[in-house]
């Protein structure tokens, strides 16, 4: 890397450190569009300090909330006081036992943190006939077009973070970006094949900010 590009980069991680914003949070606008008005039970895997979940409970009769972090679920448990249908759990996705039969699981940016072909087997498995498991994720850059689309990012990056934190009045970072983050192992292509190998149909696209989305419906019960 050049002097320039040097100076350009730390000068762009300063800016992102005076202007921080959720980039998961903006995404979930994608899930909501995807979700039923109403549906019986929902599970979001990593659910951090509970925002997601809270906007399930909107639509769900009941939503579990799965993290391994446990400042997390209790960051989650005191920001959800007074919702009666969430229960927040502080447990590992692929070890858990949850009871299955969700109508709706998502699970956002946590993937990376675990092997991802079981652990999309574990999603799938978890869903009830029928159920929508909504999948966005990070994944590592290796073709030509992961870095001309990262290098789109970097300036739309800058430009919504300023806009943001106009917005919010102060440079104070989201509470949900107090959760552990892991850096992407998986490519979108591996991504891509696991899911034809474990979700067969599943959507799965690239978005902007580094994330791709698996969009997966499972299949109905005979009769």
């Amino acid at each position: 890397m050049t002097t320039l590009g040097r100076r350009a980069l730390a000068w762009c991680e300063e800016w992102n450190r005076e202007h921080p914003w959720d980039h998961n949070a903006h995404h979930h606008a994608w899930i909501e569009r995807h979700l039923p008005r109403r549906t019986g039970t929902a599970l979001d895997v990593g659910c951090g300090t509970g925002e997601l979940v809270r906007r399930l409970a909107a639509r769900a009769d009941h939503v579990t909330g799965l993290d391994l972090d446990p400042t997390c679920i209790e960051t989650a448990r005191r920001l959800l006081t007074g919702h009666r249908n969430v229960d927040l759990r502080c447990d590992d996705l692929l070890t858990a036992d949850l009871p299955g039969g969700y109508d709706v699981v998502t699970a956002l940016a946590v993937l990376h943190h675990v092997p991802f072909e079981p652990a999309l087997e574990r999603l799938t498995a978890l869903l009830a006939p029928g159920g929508t498991l909504l999948v966005l994720g990070v994944y590592r850059e290796q073709t030509v077009t992961d870095h001309l689309l990262s290098a789109v990012a970097v300036p739309a990056n800058l430009v919504v973070g300023g806009v943001r934190t106009w917005r919010r009045g102060s440079a104070r970072r989201p509470v949900a970006m107090t959760a552990p983050t892991a850096p992407a192992t998986t490519t979108l292509r591996e991504v891509r094949d696991a899911a034809r190998r474990v979700t067969p149909g599943a959507v799965v696209r690239r978005h902007l900010f580094w994330r791709f989305s698996l969009l997966h419906t499972a299949p109905r019960a005979p009769g």
